[in-house]
């Protein structure tokens, strides 16, 4: 037995002692044959509790939370300091109905012309279809609802026959996405659609209810134990707002894994490389917006899942504060790390989905007491100067621990844009205890999970999971109650640092994820694979937003050499979505130029 560690509490930690460590994982990486000898192992009584002792040790989370002292008290879900209220922005009451927050967004977006991109002008370069170009389309008589559905519709029904196949959707019902569109189609030739996303089509991950779909997160099993009788309160402020919902989207099983491998459905493909990973957990959510199928989609982030896959797959993804958005309806509606969160393909289409889905539950308001929430006025040239005072916090050394350093320079480059064109200053900070966050972020999200599943697991569904999920089960069953009391312990020290680095700067900027797209390896595709370093890359820069609750964005900024997806991560003070959405917006700006056509794009609005 080693010594006992006594951490200073964390008001006493002096900054200039900390080091930065460079993260190493160890774990096998397996697939096929290993992988299911593995998952034998690992659930077999005495021998798979020595192989967990035996990780968790090689991985100093057995040190970390059994043989440390931690002065600080536990907290058991995020509390978060009264905050200053955020420049330029526009103050919206959440109990107002979801259509008219989305009006009162809409005024808040720069001047544009849709006309302009049905003019015939040649753009200089690729874009997609902004929730703009579709309002103007469907009033302008250029296209239906209807008839954007039934190109919709073809393409997904084709996709089960590409070579390899491309599994967007789990559950999807052709007849019922007509019913929906031609209801929109009706509203818009009386003249009374209900929002600007009237007509817009949209896809939820399997783990948010959408009525009738059933929600499998993505299992074999889950909807034969969980029925659906109503859409997750999310949806149905979609429904409202005249959204038409394409159904459910594929996803890494129960959310717990990165890269959105899933043998039970199908892997979803990158549309950048469809020999590469769409990252997960909301791999079709992603994915979906990325090959231009679908404006928007709802995906859920208790471990970067809504960030991880946006990135990789060139799209923007917002995880909103937690308690933000209300979770009632998902599988993880009792977590305390999870939101669910818009994926787009612009920042404007993200903030007019957040202003349709935000509303915290009544539980949250009372226990998190929420300001209002703000959208950021990017309709005034004067605040666009306001970002000129934004100081962003950047931890160089974690900045650049990445897989290839096509990331960090590209990342770097949008830093000095944003100085040169907006006057943006970058700050050096610290960001102290990196590995005891990911430690307490799997500590938490693996109990959380193993509280929910445990009565499906005891009942005999445990070994219906994947391989892999297996594997993460086995990990989360050997965490002890002391074990889960000294996360939260660590969630409150760190906690502190965070807010600590907030009287310094305003946003904390990071690139989104260590590495671009990881090859998908043909012996993963039957039964899946563990790669718990491809793991640490994926999750190196977002454990932040979900252990602490913070907002945070992925931004598209460009590609590495292979032209695989860079994504530049924003992480803002609690409640300041408004800030980090309008810093997005401006980068979205500054590397419009450089977006280039998915491999694999539909052009569903250009109905020849």
């Amino acid at each position: 037995m080693g010594k006992k560690r006594v951490m200073v509490p964390a008001k006493d930690l002096d900054l200039s002692t900390v080091k930065y460590e460079h993260e190493v994982v160890k774990a096998p990486h397996l697939t096929g044959l290993m992988l299911k000898l593995f998952v034998r192992m690992v659930e077999a009584p005495v021998l798979g509790s020595l192989i967990m002792s035996f990780l968790k040790k090689q991985n100093k989370m057995v040190e970390m939370l059994q043989n440390t002292e931690i002065p600080e008290a536990p907290m058991f879900k995020p509390e978060f300091p009264p905050q200053d209220a955020e420049p330029s922005v526009v103050i919206v009451d959440e109990e107002r109905k979801p259509e008219d927050r989305v009006e009162l967004a809409l005024k808040c977006l720069p001047h544009y012309d849709p006309a302009s991109c049905w003019s015939g002008d040649s753009l200089p370069s690729f874009r997609y279809w902004k929730i703009r170009d579709y309002a103007y389309a469907y009033r302008s008589k250029l296209v239906t609802p209807s008839m954007v559905a039934e190109k919709i519709i073809s393409v997904i029904e084709d996709c089960n026959y590409h070579k390899p196949p491309t599994p967007l959707l789990i559950s999807f019902d052709a007849e019922d996405i007509r019913k929906q569109a031609a209801a929109s189609t009706r509203r818009f030739e009386e003249g009374n659609q209900l929002s600007i996303l009237d007509g817009i089509f949209m896809a939820i991950k399997d783990d948010i209810d959408c009525y009738p779909h059933p929600s499998k997160g993505a299992t074999t099993w889950m909807h034969e134990v969980r029925s659906v009788e109503k859409d997750a309160v999310c949806v149905s402020r979609l429904r409202s707002c005249g959204v038409i919902l394409v159904g459910k989207a594929n996803m890494h099983e129960l959310g717990m894994g990165t890269t959105g491998n899933n043998p039970n459905y199908g892997t979803t493909r990158n549309p950048h490389a469809v020999e590469r990973y769409t990252g997960g957990s909301s791999s079709g959510p992603a994915a979906i917006v990325a090959s231009g199928l679908c404006s928007a989609a709802l995906g859920t982030d208790g471990g970067g899942s809504v960030r991880i896959p946006s990135s990789l797959c060139g799209v923007v993804g917002l995880k909103t504060t937690y308690g933000r958005t209300s979770m009632e309806g998902s599988l993880c509606d009792a977590g305390t790390v999870e939101i669910i969160g818009p994926i787009a393909s612009t920042v404007e289409d993200v903030i007019l989905v957040y202003a349709a889905i935000l509303g915290s539950s009544p539980d949250n308001r009372i226990s998190l007491r929420p300001p209002p929430p703000c959208f950021p006025d990017l309709s005034s040239l004067e605040n666009a100067n306001t970002l000129g005072s934004l100081r962003l916090g950047k931890y160089t050394e974690w900045f650049n621990d990445v897989h290839s350093t096509d990331i960090s320079d590209v990342c770097e480059d949008v830093l000095k844009l944003l100085s040169k064109s907006h006057g943006c200053e970058t700050i050096e900070i610290v960001i102290p205890e990196l590995h005891e966050m990911r430690t307490a972020h799997v500590v938490s999200i693996g109990s959380e999970t193993q509280c929910s599943l445990n009565p499906d697991c005891e009942d005999g569904k445990g070994v219906k999971l994947m391989y892999d999920t297996r594997i993460s089960m086995a990990l989360f069953r050997s965490f002890t109650a002391s074990d889960y009391v000294a996360a939260q312990c660590l969630r409150r020290r760190i906690m502190h640092h965070h807010m600590e680095i907030f009287k310094k700067v305003d946003v904390i900027v990071t690139p989104t994820t260590g590495m671009t797209a990881p090859k998908i390896p043909s012996t993963a595709l039957k039964d899946g694979e563990t790669d718990m370093q491809v793991t640490a890359y994926l999750m190196r820069f977002i454990i932040a937003g979900n252990l602490l609750g913070l907002p945070a964005i992925t931004v598209p900024v460009g590609y590495d050499k292979q032209g695989l997806p860079i994504g530049l991560q924003l992480i803002g003070r609690p409640w300041g979505e408004a800030t980090i959405l309008h810093l997005a917006s401006a980068v979205e700006e500054l590397c419009a130029k450089s977006r280039k056509k998915p491999a694999a794009f539909y052009d569903i609005l250009n109905i020849k």
